[in-house]
């Protein structure tokens, strides 16, 4: 009887190893993403990935579980078409409650196969309006026109409600889960993930390679994180840390220069400064407002050289401060790419300080005595170590002797007190006390 039990045993055994992996591999794939801040170049990168991988998986589709208040035109437009060019079908779920598809997330929300919201979410205002002040009446209605023949041309390609996504750019419109769904702007209205996944089991959808019915009952989900560099690649791109990240890098550069040979903040301020060129590189940068900055690094370090009596320092306070502000050239409320005020008030006024504090220190090391060297010995007082003959004889200065010469008249005795006036090479002049 042990014998037939341990038997049956290694036969379930056997089963489980060999037929459970057969089994798991016939549940329909879904992967999932998550979405949640600005849209950016690793935001682009990290869709057009989960794509390629989503594909290469044989995934029945990728769900985008998105909540962002919007951000850059550029690389909305690489997601979009990677989402109309998709072999694989593409659901953008807005989710959980309390999250948003604004501005540009309302292009991206449109632009999916599929567009779900959770109960408590909204999607709209995307009407073009510059983040870093007022656009005159050209620009504003040449930005307003090419968003909103974006927004149709994505919409009527989806059939969804054309007017409705017209209306969320020229008029700022926004709604909630209930009204979008009402105003045919999305498909449907989900709980959470699996419950969207029951509800969209069986639909048709039209993708780059063809049409396609969802089999995503009881699918396995695949959860496809976003790589540590891809995060770190999103943080940089904050046009607030690119920033910050530019002033600690000038002025690891200041101290390098100040201080030659520290060598730690040369190296550490070129790193930073590689990174925030790098952070700002993917934004839309205003060169004017860079200029500005770099004219506020030259006054900087002119007013150590040059007595301005505080003129060039001030004139590198207000080049900074209207470089920082201007930095940041976005002609399109789509892109939510700007500096906050708060940060460049108190980057200028830290920088500031510590440059005053730099410049204090450095002027004062150029007034004080010398304490080393041939300078250094001026002044001192030594202790004639042999007698003078001649003019001529040995003294202790600082614990060092030295040859010594004078002009005094008269012999100068052993242990007399003498004061150092000049240094001549290995000889020193010396007067007696």
């Amino acid at each position: 009887m042990a014998n037939i039990y341990k038997y049956t045993h290694f036969v379930f055994l056997f089963l489980f190893v060999v037929v459970s992996p057969l089994v798991s591999q016939t549940a329909p794939l879904v992967y999932l993403i998550k979405i949640d801040g600005s849209i950016n170049p690793s935001t682009s990168d990290f869709v057009h990935k989960s794509i390629e991988e989503a594909r290469n998986k044989n995934a029945e589709c990728l769900v985008i579980e998105l909540n962002t208040p919007g951000g850059l035109l550029k690389s909305t437009r690489y997601i979009v078409s990677d989402l109309l060019m998709s072999p694989v079908p593409v659901v953008v779920f807005v989710s959980p409650s309390g999250s948003q598809s604004a501005s540009a997330g309302v292009f991206i929300t449109l632009a999916a196969n599929i567009a779900a919201m959770a109960p408590g979410t909204n999607i709209g205002a995307s009407h073009p309006v510059n983040m870093q002040g007022g656009m005159d009446s050209v620009m504003s209605e040449k930005a307003t026109n090419d968003a909103a023949a974006f927004i149709r041309s994505i919409s009527e390609k989806r059939k969804r409600n054309i007017k409705w996504a017209e209306d969320a750019v020229r008029k700022s419109v926004s709604i909630t889960e209930t009204e979008a769904l009402r105003d045919s702007v999305i498909d449907l209205i989900a709980n959470n993930v699996n419950d969207l996944l029951e509800k969209i089991h069986g639909r048709e959808v039209e993708t780059s390679t063809g049409k396609k019915v969802l089999n995503t009952k009881n699918a396995l989900i695949i959860n496809y994180e976003i790589g540590w560099f891809q995060k770190f690649l999103g943080v940089i791109s904050d046009p607030n840390i690119a920033y910050i990240l530019m002033m600690i890098g000038i002025w690891g550069i200041i101290l390098e220069f100040y201080h030659t040979g520290g060598i730690l903040p040369g190296v550490v301020g070129v790193i930073c400064i590689v990174l925030g060129l790098y952070g700002l590189h993917t934004l839309p940068i205003n060169y004017a407002g860079l200029a500005l900055i770099v004219l506020a690094i030259i006054l900087f370090i002119a007013e150590i050289k040059i007595t301005s009596y505080g003129m060039l320092t001030v004139g590198g306070v207000i080049s900074l401060f209207l470089g920082s502000f201007m930095l940041i050239d976005s002609d399109s409320g789509l892109e939510v790419a700007q500096i906050s005020l708060g940060v460049i008030i108190g980057t200028v006024i830290i920088i500031t300080t510590l440059f005053i504090m730099l410049a204090y220190l450095v002027i004062r090391a150029h007034k004080r005595k010398a304490m080393t060297g041939e300078t250094g010995m001026v002044g001192e007082i030594g202790e004639v170590f042999s007698d003078f003959a001649n003019g001529s004889g040995s003294v202790k200065v600082l614990g060092e002797i030295w040859k010594a010469e004078t002009d005094d008249s008269g012999e100068i005795t052993k242990g007399a007190k003498v004061k150092v006036v000049n240094v001549k090479g290995l000889t020193i002049k010396v007067q007696k006390i």
